[in-house]
């Protein structure tokens, strides 16, 4: 059976609802509410936090972070919606361990930075909390393995919020996928594309954009986040631009992604923001970064297909995740978003329009919930990812994007980096399913009940 016979037939056979897989499916009653915890409040977990206040059906038992600024925040949201105060953890750096012990918690949902993320995920597991953490999952290669290794001791579920994956044009895409559009999909292309020079900084009264501080001196992510760039040469955000290639390639269902090869240019265009706003004496201008302006990195799936994926946040330049889905009968190209369908596009060898196709093969999650998420962050797909989570605690089911996706997905930046130290000698990648992805069948997307 060819692979779009396969993906035909295996979606036009399927009862399996949108949240489940049949080997998670089990006859317990659905639950009427789910109460969450958050861990880690700042700008990004007060996205999701402001989803979960505006859902009739999760009650937000507890907050963590240890900003009393972002404490203070998340508390006046709350009540602004006319509920009742969350407990509160910001004692210390290990305080959300005492969120974690309360028993009046179905799930966790974790958005902090990046080297935080495995720790508190695999004791949230541990605790026996169905867990989401932020992209990327990990840092490190041992970290996957950490994340899989405690899902399978403990059969607590993770989920990876990869909100990308629902975004509009992308569900609308994997939806042409199934259906034999493009034929046999033989090549992804993807990325992270997004100037992120402009780091903030924070005087102790307000935050300015247009800075080159960061660390302590920093404002949000760049008290965190900037440092990787110094120390670290690779693809440092894979999951935005690779998760929802891997759905369209089945990756982990019935594929997987076998080595990869990356190179990194080098790294000048940091440096020079630091020169042109701060000055050749600014103390920053003397920092080294180890990270490439832009790293490609290509990697090989077991099917035969290829993945393109670019880290490029150094250099100006408009922002895309340059998404493009060829087969052996058509293309999509995120970037104008333009299509060629062969026999079907009006003209032979000329891009159409994606509009029409857009409104044809639009998922049926948009169009039920479009006028719901319109409200919620990044044009409504946070809405979707912490909507998918909560669902899979209510039926008690694995969530649509689970640990193996967490540790497959987040592993290509650290062997990236293995890469490039190597000269850009392939690296393989691991079988986070141990053998699984033979037999799994594909669950993101397939059904709309929510």
């Amino acid at each position: 059976m060819n692979r779009r016979n396969f993906i035909q037939t295996t979606v036009a056979g399927s009862t399996i609802p949108f949240m489940g897989h049949s080997m998670y499916v089990n006859d317990k009653p659905k639950l009427d509410k789910v109460r969450l915890g958050f861990i880690g409040v700042g700008l990004r977990g007060r996205n999701h936090l402001n989803v979960a206040i505006n859902s009739d059906d999760v009650e937000v038992v507890a907050i963590c972070d240890i900003d009393p600024d972002a404490i203070r925040r998340s508390q006046e949201m709350i009540k602004k919606k006319g509920r009742k105060e969350a407990v509160a953890y910001s004692k210390n750096e290990t305080d959300y361990l005492n969120l974690l012990k309360r028993d009046d918690i179905d799930g966790v949902v974790i958005s902090t930075p990046w080297e935080l993320h495995v720790p508190m995920s695999v004791d949230s597991m541990r605790a026996g909390k169905y867990t989401a953490v932020e992209v990327s999952a990990t840092v490190t290669l041992q970290e996957s393995w950490d994340l899989v290794n405690t899902f399978e001791e403990t059969g607590s579920h993770c989920m990876i919020l990869e909100n990308v994956c629902y975004r509009r044009d992308v569900m609308a895409v994997l939806n042409m996928v199934r259906k034999g559009l493009f034929g046999d999909v033989q090549y992804g292309h993807c990325g992270y594309q997004h100037d992120l020079r402009e780091v903030k900084f924070n005087d102790g009264k307000q935050a300015y954009g247009g800075g080159v501080e960061f660390g302590e001196k920093g404002f949000s992510e760049a008290r965190w986040r900037t440092q990787h760039s110094v120390d670290r040469n690779g693809d440092l955000y894979p999951t935005h631009g690779l998760g929802p290639v891997a759905h369209w390639m089945n990756i982990n269902r019935g594929n997987k992604f076998n080595y990869l090869t990356s190179m990194a240019t080098s790294a000048k265009g940091l440096h020079k923001y630091i020169v042109d706003k701060g000055g050749p004496d600014h103390p920053n201008a003397k920092v080294k970064f180890k990270l490439g302006d832009i790293v490609t990195t290509s990697i090989q799936c077991e099917n035969g297909e290829n993945i393109v994926l670019i880290h490029d946040t150094n250099l100006p330049r408009p922002y895309s995740l340059c998404f493009r889905a060829q087969g052996t009968e058509g293309i999509w190209m995120d970037d104008n978003d333009m299509i060629y369908l062969e026999g079907k596009s009006p003209k032979p060898h000329q891009w159409e329009p994606f509009e029409k196709y857009q409104k044809e093969y639009d998922h049926p999650l948009w169009k039920k919930f479009e006028e719901t998420a319109k409200n919620a962050g990044h044009g409504g797909i946070d809405y979707f990812v912490l909507r998918a989570f909560v669902e899979s605690i209510k039926r008690k089911v694995a969530p649509p994007m689970d640990v193996y996706d967490a540790a497959a997905w987040s592993a290509i930046s650290p062997l990236s980096e293995m890469s490039i130290a190597r000269g850009s000698s392939p690296v393989e990648i691991p079988d986070f399913t141990r053998g699984k992805w033979k037999t799994n069948k594909p669950v993101f997307g397939l059904n709309d009940e929510y």
